[in-house]
């Protein structure tokens, strides 16, 4: 990827806002590689690609949000937008159903959307350190 999109290099974090950012990344990235290896051998069985595209979405995510880049966490957000409807169109309308395709996602969609503000911060640093540059 361009230097343009990760607007620099990431960097060490400071304060307890970058840390939980910094983990909220990694786990997006753990929790997509195993989503794209069990999908691309699900999709090999004729199953559905959605968890491939998750899962690569997520990571692609997590490693913009770890160079402070408000787009990782838009990523993930679009992502779990999408999980909806393929989760109601999995299931339908049973609830119990609903539960281990929406609940997870949904906790880590609230985690991503507390880093948004440091992210922004992040971001408007890294601008201001690349004018001066």
């Amino acid at each position: 990827m361009s230097g343009a999109l990760f607007m620099g290099k990431v960097r060490c974090p400071r304060g307890a806002g970058e840390w939980a950012n910094c983990l909220v990344a990694l786990l997006l990235i753990l929790l997509g590689l195993p989503l794209v290896i069990m999908g691309v051998q699900l999709v090999f069985f004729g199953g559905s690609p959605y968890y491939v595209l998750f899962g690569v979405t997520i990571i692609a995510g997590g490693i913009l949000m770890l160079a402070g880049r408000v787009l990782g966490a838009q990523l993930y957000l679009v992502a779990w937008l999408c999980t909806w409807p393929w989760a109601f169109w999995q299931v339908g309308l049973n609830g119990w159903g609903l539960l281990p395709h929406l609940f997870g996602p949904t906790l880590v969609a609230i985690a991503v959307v507390l880093t948004i503000p440091v992210l922004r911060r992040m971001e408007q640093e890294a601008q201001i350190k690349g004018s001066v540059a």
